[in-house]
């Protein structure tokens, strides 16, 4: 194949990619419906106490989400991140870019991701391309939109599941070792929807990485994507991997110093409150804040962005958290079949109820 005929292949998977996440390919369960956060009837301080801000790579979010990579590369995607970045702008959040790959070999559509940058020039952006990439790939895709980080994406599955995709994978480790040494901006290692468990996720910081987003079950599935793409509607792929509060709780566990981005199919804020008090730092969302975007416009998105920093405060009153950090201190039970999923998998569930 062409280097030609590679981008336009790239480029039809793109729109693919939009055109079958609008028609409602791809939901699962992320069970955070296991999970239950423990009211607090009598507070002991006021509203307008709570303080959702964080310190993050060096800026300051306004609240402890990030719009997280979706697209790029097609003109669709040009208007999509012009709207994302200005979102993420006005309300203080970070924003990740879709994969660059595209754009690293052919400059007639870095516009599509260099936007992002110009309309939000003071917030945290993250590039993104995948975890085979080398150090050169990874630096220029950070060049290319000025990003605070980089996430390095997991996507096995997906490559599998596409006739055009990637079958070899052994590299992968000693490229990750490369890029988190080689970069003098902070990496994050993402999984696209089927979850880090506690063991990828060791063996994520021998090489030297020391944030993850776990990128669970339960959002946006390119597995069933891919597979509608063959014109296969159904497959053993499409519930494989681990749901996004289970692969949160993994890593949660693991005793290692890690940053952990949830990110899965979070559609609520109610869910982000539970993520948060498992342990993750920040909470991802693609797919619902995507749809709002493309329903609602900039606007609509900026007023679900801040419904949601309003929930979320809310639920921190009511767990009696003054911050993200005293949330992550709150208990949580775990039920269910994740209760059922944590004791197979050695971890005490009552160890986040126990605080």
């Amino acid at each position: 194949m062409t280097s030609s005929e590679h981008n336009s292949e790239r480029f039809r998977r793109k729109l693919d990619h939009l055109r079958l996440y609008q028609e409602g390919w791809g939901a699962q369960s992320n069970a955070f419906h296991d999970v239950y956060l423990v009211h607090q009837a009598l507070p002991e301080f006021d509203l307008k106490d709570i303080d959702l801000s964080i310190r993050w790579l060096g800026k300051t979010l306004a609240a402890p989400f990030i719009i997280n990579a979706m697209t790029g590369g097609t003109p669709a995607s040009l208007d999509i991140n012009r709207s994302l970045a200005r979102a993420a702008a006005r309300t203080g959040v970070a924003m990740a870019v879709g994969s660059q790959h595209i754009a690293l070999e052919a400059p007639e559509v870095r516009e599509t991701f260099a936007i992002v940058r110009r309309e939000n020039p003071g917030g945290v952006i993250l590039a993104n391309v995948s975890a085979g990439a080398s150090v050169d790939e990874a630096a220029r895709a950070v060049e290319m939109i000025a990003a605070d980080g980089l996430q390095l994406h997991l996507n096995v599955v997906q490559e599998l599941l596409m006739p055009e995709g990637d079958r070899t994978f052994h590299h992968y480790r000693d490229r990750i070792r490369d890029v988190a040494a080689g970069l003098p901006v902070p990496v994050i290692v993402k999984e696209v929807g089927n979850g880090l468990s506690r063991e990828v996720a060791l063996v994520l910081y021998g090489c030297g990485v020391r944030r993850l987003d776990v990128g669970g079950g339960g959002g946006t599935n390119f597995a069933a994507i891919e597979s509608r793409r063959a014109g296969r509607d159904n497959n053993a792929y499409c519930k494989w991997g681990l749901p996004t509060a289970l692969s949160l709780m993994e890593v949660a566990t693991s005793g290692l110093p890690l940053e952990i981005v949830a990110t899965g199919g979070i559609e609520s804020p109610l869910e982000a409150a539970k993520a948060l008090a498992l342990g993750a730092s920040l909470v991802g969302v693609a797919g619902h804040f995507l749809k709002v975007c493309l329903d609602e416009g900039e606007e609509g998105l900026v007023a679900e962005i801040e419904r949601w920093k309003k929930d979320l405060r809310n639920f921190c009153l009511m767990c009696g958290a003054r911050n993200i950090k005293e949330l992550k201190k709150k208990p949580v039970i775990i039920t269910g079949r994740a209760h059922e999923w944590l004791l197979n998998r050695g971890i005490d569930p009552t160890s986040f109820a126990r605080r």
